[in-house]
């Protein structure tokens, strides 16, 4: 059996505003022995249960975030950028049985703590097939295409309410309460590393692969906070404006949609002022 940990920064313990999450800056050093310390429950929670191999793919921003020589030495992971399948890549090889979702958020235009869809700022709101999407929410189709559960989500508790949506049988766990975009309750490390661990034990036994689902044509639509980032989004082929400030476009697959969203948002990206946005 083989899990795939998919790991975002925003949803980690004690995780609670942007300084956190960005790399290079003293609250970012701070942090990542909790992101790493919720990451090492989850490997050794899934170890617990049965696991003959996890891999965990690093997630957030640069995906250079965790310390690798604070891992359980049974894990192995992919750190780096410009990946296929970004997030969750390594799902696409046909030996994952299983794929958690751990440190993730809420998407970009909801409640949550450090709310967004890949764009801090810019992406005011994503829609998949006219479903307000999180990032979750994406990752969760695109595994399903390979017929591999999400089996586990960690992250705040809308995170979790958000995830009954497409994982509601995964277990799931709140490391910190809700107060705002940049506040919450959070638990301690001790106390958040042994819920995970104790959830990913359990959710061992939901790594069950299915048949692939088909679901498409896939619509995807984007709505930035500036018009000019909504024009340079059309830069892409099959990428049409929706509106002063949206786009969409239309994927046969979710292979191709999760793609061509990264096209657009670092395109998008590209275009942002550091004044105006």
């Amino acid at each position: 059996m083989k899990i795939l940990v998919s790991a975002d920064m925003e949803g980690a313990t004690g995780v609670t505003w942007p300084a956190d999450v960005l790399p290079g800056s003293p609250q970012w050093e701070r942090c990542r022995p909790m992101f790493t310390s919720d990451v090492d429950a989850a490997v050794r929670g899934f170890f617990d249960g049965g696991a003959d191999e996890v891999l965990i793919n690093e997630a957030h921003w640069t995906m250079r975030n965790l310390l690798l020589e604070r891992l359980d030495e049974r894990a192995e992971m992919l750190t780096g950028r410009h990946k296929s399948l970004s997030m969750v890549e390594g799902v696409q090889y046909g030996d994952v049985d299983g794929v958690a979702f751990v440190g993730y958020h809420t998407g970009a235009g909801a409640e949550g703590v450090l709310a967004h869809t890949y764009l801090a700022n810019s992406v005011t709101g994503v829609w998949l097939n006219g479903v307000r999407a999180s990032e979750g929410l994406l990752n969760a189709h695109v595994v399903a295409e390979y017929g591999v559960p999400v089996i586990l989500v960690t992250g705040d508790d809308l995170t979790c309410e958000d995830a009954l949506g497409y994982a509601p049988e995964a277990r799931k766990v709140a490391v910190k309460d809700h107060v705002s975009r940049y506040a919450a309750v959070c638990r301690t490390p001790t106390r958040t590393a042994a819920d995970i661990r104790a959830a990913a034990k359990e959710a061992t036994a939901l790594a069950v692969r299915y048949e692939p689902v088909r679901g498409g044509p896939f619509t995807v639509e984007l709505e930035f906070d500036a018009a000019h980032l909504a024009a340079a989004a059309t830069v892409v082929p099959g990428v049409v404006a929706g509106g002063e400030r949206r786009v969409a476009y239309t994927s046969e697959t979710m292979y191709e949609a999760i793609r061509t969203f990264k096209a657009v948002t670092t395109i998008v990206s590209a275009a942002v002022e550091e004044q105006y946005g």
